[in-house]
């Protein structure tokens, strides 16, 4: 039976890989190059885009006035430019009235381009750019004419700020690099565009200065976009996990953002920017401990006030890994840190409670969460609701019921009210969870298991590396840099690029006396 069974599998598993002819016939087609007769293209065409099944896609036969020239224009219209394909080369071509004119020279648009086969042509339709082939000619005539539905430039919805630009990014990419030149005059700053997948034929743009990047850096970005190997990425959050070189780490070590700015200051450190289709942000690259720790409002606001957000946001992100670890581990180990007035006043809130410190601490905790993520699922007008019901009342029940102590919810609130001063989404993930890993370690073993934790990841920080910059750098290693890393530094004194970047030009002729 045993035997029956192994057979059946085996066979379907030799069916499953055997190539199917029709993609080797569609490949094949596809590879062929674009022949003399306007038939025989229309016919190829029609059969790789199943028309007329296809509804949307269109071919318009044309004669050219005064030569009649068979043409045939191809294009996808919910996609492409209709009105402007119309004007540009379809009147152009019925009104012509010369003879020996060719079709190029007859058409009105800003750019041509030309396609010797199928494959370069179908990838440009499938832009929502139009193919123009005519009788005679075995090249194909590529006329831009994209025209993908999009939303407007709206505000910011994550990375909000008080003072500064309120622009974010879409999910158009040419809109995303408009926003990105208009802050970016320089005729050095390169647009490259890398074809990252193969059957949906997503391409991601990237930006940098030519003659500030480091070329190294360029090229190692470059050949991991080019490696990747997957039928489809359709956004950069997708992307972003195919690069990252620890992909199970807690640390992230690419800079996501939705802010034009932001992504603007960074290029013009020397940092490589991602751009794509159907994603509101960009990624940045390459990205160290500190570029996730600030915000760009640091800089929009003078110096004292800047430096004044800079240390509130240190002392949240303390408060946030170590409140609850710290509780526990006084309470259970250390009690004699604690003065005696306070020892009796928590020793008499946890009278009636039933469940050692830590499970209390990991149930508050794990509540606090649900009720975090609960909010940001339900619908907007109703996502309040959710925080007063869940923090108000059901903690109010929990201590009457004798389930909680008051103090473990004032422990727990703390915690998770300074998580949120976290700007940045994935360190805002990372400290959430590794407030867990420091209340188990205060658990087993008091402050001395927190300090041990604390140096264990101070050394797993130190080995992380970034697309070849190290993680904590220009802290550790020392590089030559404007030190912005814990507190910023006056503008005027801010004269250097980032050092771990190797930059072409590392310091800032803005600011040379």
């Amino acid at each position: 039976m045993f035997k029956k069974l192994k057979k059946i599998f085996v066979s379907n598993e030799k069916k499953q890989e055997e190539p199917n002819p029709n993609n080797s016939k569609e490949k094949e087609l596809k590879e062929s190059s674009i022949k003399r007769q306007v038939d025989a293209n229309i016919s190829l065409l029609k059969e790789i885009y199943n028309v007329p099944e296809n509804l949307d896609v269109k071919f318009r036969n044309v004669t050219v006035g005064g030569s009649s020239q068979k043409c045939c224009l191809i294009f996808i219209s919910t996609i492409s430019n209709v009105p402007m394909l119309e004007d540009n080369v379809i009147k152009p071509l019925v009104n012509n009235k010369e003879q020996q004119k060719r079709v190029p020279h007859i058409l009105t648009v800003s750019n041509i381009r030309y396609a010797a086969d199928f494959k370069t042509a179908l990838l440009e339709i499938n832009r929502g750019n139009a193919i123009l082939i005519a009788d005679g000619e075995d090249t194909a005539f590529i006329i831009e004419s994209a025209n993908f539905k999009s939303r407007g430039i709206e505000q910011v919805q994550n990375e909000v700020i008080v003072k500064g630009p309120k622009e974010a990014f879409t999910e158009s990419a040419g809109t995303n690099i408009s926003l990105l030149r208009k802050r970016l005059k320089n005729e050095n700053m390169v647009v490259e565009s890398v074809k990252i997948s193969e059957r949906s034929g997503n391409e991601v743009a990237m930006l940098y200065v030519k003659n500030l990047a480091n070329e190294q850096l360029i090229g190692k970005v470059r050949n991991r976009l080019q490696s990747l190997s997957a039928d489809a990425i359709q956004n950069l959050p997708l992307l972003e996990q195919y690069l990252e070189d620890r992909k199970i780490s807690l640390f992230p070590t690419i800079l996501y953002t939705e802010r034009p700015d932001r992504a603007a200051s960074f290029i013009e450190d020397g940092h490589i920017v991602l751009v794509m289709d159907n994603s509101p942000d960009s990624l940045i690259m390459p990205a160290t401990f500190w570029s996730f720790f600030h915000t760009p409002e640091e800089h929009y606001l003078r110096f004292p006030f800047g430096n004044f957000t800079r240390a509130l946001r240190i002392t949240a992100l303390f408060i946030s890994i170590f409140a609850s670890a710290i509780y526990v581990a006084i309470t259970n180990y250390h009690s004699e840190m604690i003065p005696a007035d306070l020892l009796l006043a928590i020793a008499s809130t946890r009278e009636r409670v039933p469940f050692p410190i830590i499970v209390e601490i990991l149930m508050m905790e794990m509540a606090f969460e649900l009720i975090r993520e609960a909010g940001l699922r339900v619908p907007s007008p109703i996502g309040p609701t959710i925080g007063i019901v869940g923090a108000l009342i059901l903690g109010q029940a929990a201590v009457e019921a004798n389930i909680i102590s008051p103090v473990v919810i004032i422990v727990v609130a703390l915690g998770g009210l300074t998580s949120f001063a976290v700007s940045d989404i994935s360190l805002n993930f990372t400290v959430r969870l590794t407030r867990f890993l420091f209340i188990l370690a205060s658990g087993a073993f008091g402050i001395y298991g927190m300090t041990a934790f604390f140096i264990v990841g101070i050394f797993y920080m130190v080995s992380i590396s970034s697309f070849g910059v190290p993680y904590l750098s220009p802290m550790s290693p020392k590089y030559k840099s404007s030190n912005d890393t814990i507190f910023r530094r006056l503008l005027e004194n801010e004269k250097f690029r980032p050092g771990y970047l190797k930059p072409k030009d590392i310091k800032k002729k803005g600011n040379e006396a």
